[in-house]
């Protein structure tokens, strides 16, 4: 059995949830093509793990910058055995000044950065060892939440892309795996002024998703009771989803601005 090291693309890398998968990725010796917008980031794990890194960054959302990424992996490595997209965005809706350009921005980040990033992906995956692909959606796919019209809306369509190349990849052997995280503990989630219900740290979700990539899931979701109540949430009939909704819905102060 070839026991060389995995070569994995792992986007979003430079901070969060992409960073702290990246140490614990390269904790086990995995190589791995880092891409962020930030390059320091990138090159101060390139220090610390000599030979693991190659720093592969820019802005996911132009396809010509992803193109030249998928050219520098191939020109290193020939080939990837993994690609995780994990590179996304959140901005919330307000309703009172319905803003289509916000919708513009987090789609252009969480979902068509991803169809590039495939784009590149897939050739390199194909010469790959058990290649796999990886996407991180979210739990608010499960039930329509307050203010998360684009964000909610933007990683359904991820999920529904992942869910469908699943079955047409799998005929090359390509396992497709989607990551349907709760809040986790990241510099994103740290700007929302709600409560997050079961938030775990940065450090302990990438660690539940990498002890579970090998198996090859079709989905790695959690924290587990938050996903259960979110999957029963999504069960019930949609009058009684809007009547739960409505009571998230924040009041602004009495006589004071939103």
């Amino acid at each position: 059995m070839d026991e060389s090291p995995r070569r994995i693309w792992l986007t979003g890398a430079s901070t969060g949830l992409g960073e702290a998968l990246a140490l614990a990725l390269l904790a086990q010796g995995a190589h791995l093509a880092l891409s962020a917008r930030s390059e320091g980031p990138l090159r101060a794990l390139e220090q610390r793990y000599p030979g693991q890194v190659l720093v592969v960054p820019g802005d996911l959302t132009d396809p010509e910058q992803v193109r030249a990424i998928g050219a520098t992996i191939e020109q290193a490595w020939g080939a990837l055995d993994s690609a995780i997209l994990n590179a996304g965005t959140c901005e919330y809706v307000d309703v009172q000044h319905f803003d289509a350009q916000l919708f513009e921005r987090v789609f252009r980040t969480n979902l068509f950065a991803s169809s590039y990033c495939i784009e590149a992906a897939l050739p390199l995956l194909r010469k790959g060892r058990r290649p796999h692909l990886v996407g991180v959606a979210s739990a608010v796919t499960y039930v329509p939440l307050p203010r998360s019209e684009a964000y909610g809306a933007s990683k359904a369509g991820l999920r529904y892309l992942f869910e469908s190349l699943r079955i047409d990849l799998a005929r090359q052997r390509i396992d497709v795996t989607v990551v349907s995280p709760g809040f986790v503990d990241t510099p994103l989630t740290r700007k929302n002024d709600f409560p997050m219900p079961q938030i775990v740290s940065a450090e302990d979700a990438a660690r539940h998703i990498v002890e579970r990539l090998d198996k090859r899931p079709l989905e790695i979701a959690f924290p587990a009771v938050f996903m259960a109540a979110m999957r029963l949430l999504s069960w019930l009939p949609a009058k009684l989803q809007l009547i739960i909704g409505k009571r998230m819905v924040r009041r602004p102060p009495q006589g004071g601005d939103v």
